[in-house]
């Protein structure tokens, strides 16, 4: 009899800080949930916004890392496999998650971007750079390289 394979990637962006705790036989295990934004047509041409939310459990030292280096509002990649879960809420209504058995992550901001989300300055909202999001006025950012253009006779090959 073979066996199954399951594996889940989702890239989203954290919906609170990572909260770490310890098996008792000591191994590190860090949790934190992931919003999953997509957008999908309407029947009337306009296009609707849903989010899915992941429930997410790194292990080990990977946990570590992440306790130390997520927080709220970071883009993040995660690659595990998932876990459904069936369990009645407390109003009686019976309900169903996702969790994954994270595997590896990676985090999809910059250095900059995550410093400023760490610092307080925005869920998700990069502090300079390619990020999207717009400058100051709401219009539209240019990128670091643009202030660099004279430079590029310089390059080397």
């Amino acid at each position: 009899m073979s066996r199954g394979y399951s594996r889940i990637i989702v890239v989203g962006n954290l919906g609170r800080d990572p909260e770490m705790r310890y098996t008792p036989s000591g191994t590190p295990v860090t949790n934190f949930s992931i919003a999953v934004n997509r957008r999908r047509p309407s029947g009337g041409g306009d296009y609707v916004d849903e989010t899915d939310w992941y429930r997410v459990a790194v292990f080990g030292r990977q946990a570590e890392v992440a306790d130390t280096y997520l927080s709220k509002g970071m883009k993040v990649l995660v690659d595990g496999q998932p876990r459904i879960n069936t369990f009645v809420g407390n109003d009686g209504v019976e309900r169903t998650n996702v969790e994954i058995n994270c595997d590896n992550f990676q985090m999809l901001n910059t250095r900059e971007e995550s410093e400023a989300i760490r610092a307080g300055g925005g869920m998700g909202q990069p502090s300079g750079g390619y990020g999207g999001g717009g400058g100051a006025d709401g219009g539209p950012q240019s990128r670091p390289s643009d202030d660099f253009e004279d430079d590029i006779d310089d390059v080397p090959f």
